[in-house]
C-alpha cells in the first residue's frame, strides 16, 4: 500500500513538474515574435493556456502579465497539498498495521 502511495505521489508530482515546464517554456517563447505560431508553440498554447487564463483576473501592469506566476503558486499549492495528503495516507497505514 506504502509503495503504491508513494508511486502515485511520484507520478502526479512527476505531471505537475513537467507542466511548469510546459508553462516555463511557453512563457519564454512569448519573448521570440513568431515562436508562438510554430507547432510547438500552437502545441504549447493548447495546453497551457486554459490553466494561465484562469489566473487572468488581474490585468497586466506595465505590459507584465502576472498569471504565470500566480500558476506557479496555485501548482506549488497543490503538489505539497499532494505530499501532505500522502504523509497522512502512509501514516494511517502504518498505524493500522
Amino acid at each position: 500500500m506504502i509503495t503504491f502511495l508513494s508511486l502515485l505521489y511520484d507520478i502526479v508530482n512527476w505531471g505537475l513538474y513537467l507542466y511548469m515546464v510546459a508553462i516555463a517554456v511557453y512563457i519564454l517563447m512569448t519573448w521570440f515574435p513568431g515562436a508562438l505560431d510554430s507547432k510547438l508553440g500552437r502545441l504549447l498554447g493548447r495546453i497551457v493556456e486554459p490553466f494561465l487564463g484562469l489566473f487572468r483576473f488581474i490585468p497586466p501592469i506595465m505590459g507584465l502579465d502576472f498569471s504565470p506566476i500566480i500558476a506557479f503558486f496555485v501548482l506549488s499549492v497543490i503538489s505539497e497539498g499532494v505530499k501532505q495528503l500522502l504523509w497522512w495516507l502512509i501514516a494511517a497505514a502504518m498505524n493500522r498495521g
